[in-house]
């Protein structure tokens, strides 16, 4: 490891011990106790990763002495064993720390606002929609999210032109944030009579669920208007006024909800919406403040980014990002096989950040 990286890591580790000490104390205030605790606990995990890298080059250190100038042949020849397999095992150790100096996305275990919108394409591309929104639902099911749809406006041919969802569960955002962004699609619609393939589009966006704490709304600033809900092509579907759309006016924002039959509930979920679009906004703009980190991001979570092609004729997904190719679309499409793409995708931005923690 570098001289600056393992500075770092003996200072982190006195400052391990430091809290420690400060916490058997005496004379600590309530404050001041959950405070220390805080730091503690969010070192402890790195600490336990030092030591036992410490543990293991000193036991390597150790080997390597009784390999060159132990007195028994039988005890030199066992020593060497157990260093090789020892010294295996040492990148390992030290890819683990390193990790965990990684700097966490305070989001990551947060909830998740999925909204997919069709693109370019007309009816093509509310039916890829619609796909890409089932596709995010049947992965929730196999990851054990919960999945709870709070608006979907279909088209009637099987599309739609936008959906929403709130999926909740552990770790939901660090899995799903890099899936913003344009979608693509290419296939020969079956209204295409001459065989053409066509390209379509669909826009995903993934927001961490925001809070009461996080976002103060003030109703002063919002606009409610209430209407009569209604289907595809717009046929009624509600006989009251149980549809809520809500303008908040200092963003612009504007958060239509007709799912429920209830106007309350309608509002609640609008208002669920509005909180996670008003949070994702100041975590754009944070982020954007971070040039450096921005740069060692796979993605910049950006919706006018075309991110992924799932191609149907030749049954393969390309995500652009990391110029990865699984032949395997209805494998993906069906949420099966979502899980690769995302993994190749977080890793690959793991590397790129510990590429920059490494920099000199």
């Amino acid at each position: 490891m570098e001289r600056s990286l393992e500075a770092h890591l003996e200072q982190l580790t006195r400052r391990h011990s430091e809290l420690r000490e400060a916490l058997a104390a005496t004379g600590l205030s309530g404050a001041e106790f959950a405070k220390l605790s805080k730091e503690y606990n969010e070192l402890n995990p790195i600490a336990e990763d030092i030591d036992a890298l410490k543990r293991a080059r000193d036991e390597a250190s150790t080997l390597a002495d009784m390999a060159v100038s132990g007195d028994d042949a039988e005890l030199r020849q066992l020593a060497e064993e157990e260093l090789r397999h020892l010294r295996q095992q040492l990148p390992a150790l030290e890819q683990r720390v390193k990790l965990a100096l990684l700097p966490k996305d305070a989001d990551d275990e947060r909830n998740a606002i999925l909204e997919v919108r069709a693109g370019t394409g007309g009816d093509e591309a509310a039916l890829f929609a619609a796909e890409l929104f089932r596709m995010y639902q049947r992965h929730a099911a196999l990851q054990g999210w919960r999945f709870e749809i709070l608006d979907l406006s279909e088209t009637g041919l099987g599309g739609c032109k936008e959906a929403s969802a709130l999926i909740s569960g552990r770790n939901v955002f660090a899995r799903l944030k890099f899936e913003s962004g344009v979608h693509r699609v290419q296939r020969v619609p079956e209204t295409e009579a001459s065989g053409r393939i066509h390209t379509s589009a669909a826009t995903v966006a993934v927001l961490p669920e925001g809070e009461d704490v996080d976002v103060r709304i003030d109703e002063r600033d919002l606009r409610i208007d209430v209407f009569r809900a209604s289907g595809p092509g717009g046929q009624s579907v509600n006989t009251t006024d149980s549809a809520v759309r809500i303008t908040h006016m200092p963003s612009g924002l504007v958060v239509i909800q007709q799912d429920e039959k209830s106007q309350h509930k309608n509002k609640a979920k609008a208002l669920k919406v509005l909180r996670s679009r008003l949070y994702d906004r100041e975590r754009q703009a944070r982020d954007s403040a971070r040039a450096a980190e921005r740069k060692s991001q796979v993605g910049t979570g950006d919706r006018s980014e075309r991110i992924r092609t799932y191609n149907f004729p030749q049954g393969r997904v390309t995500d652009h990002r990391i110029s990865l190719t699984l032949y395997k679309i209805e494998k993906i499409i069906s949420g099966e096989a979502l899980d690769e793409i995302i993994d190749a995708i977080l890793a690959a931005d793991q590397a790129a950040r510990l590429a920059v923690v490494e920099a000199p």
